[in-house]
């Protein structure tokens, strides 16, 4: 049975270098911090960071939408701090917006505003 998004992993090439990123982009710090794997606590889910690349395409695979109350602002905040517009902020209808971003390693990270959505316990 499946219970819902519980964890996003990002391969990346520089684990230290995308760690300062995400903490940065995401305003939060790791709550496990491995040489092997990095991973973050974000509104009850979770956002690992994996060195290894080996038989990854990063940037053409599954992308994870992650939930935001303004999608203009995490838009832009994300563009801020060096991360490159893959597809703009659109009105898909009912209220919901979505927008992608690829961060500086080439992982696409999704954002959602859906103001019909909420975690159920």
């Amino acid at each position: 049975m499946l219970l819902g998004l519980r964890t996003v992993i990002y391969h990346v090439p520089d684990l230290a270098a995308a760690k300062a990123w995400y903490a940065a982009a995401f305003g939060a710090t790791p709550y496990f911090d491995e040489p092997f794997y990095v991973g973050f606590e974000i509104g009850g889910f979770e956002l690992g960071l994996h060195p290894d690349t080996s038989g990854v395409t990063i940037g053409n695979n599954a992308v994870a939408y992650w939930g935001v109350t303004d999608i203009d602002d995490a838009y832009g905040r994300l563009l801020d701090r060096g991360a490159r517009p893959r597809d703009p902020v659109q009105d898909v209808g009912e209220g919901i917006k979505v927008a992608a971003v690829a961060d500086p390693f080439g992982n696409v990270i999704g954002l959602i505003q859906n103001p019909h959505f909420s975690v159920k316990g």
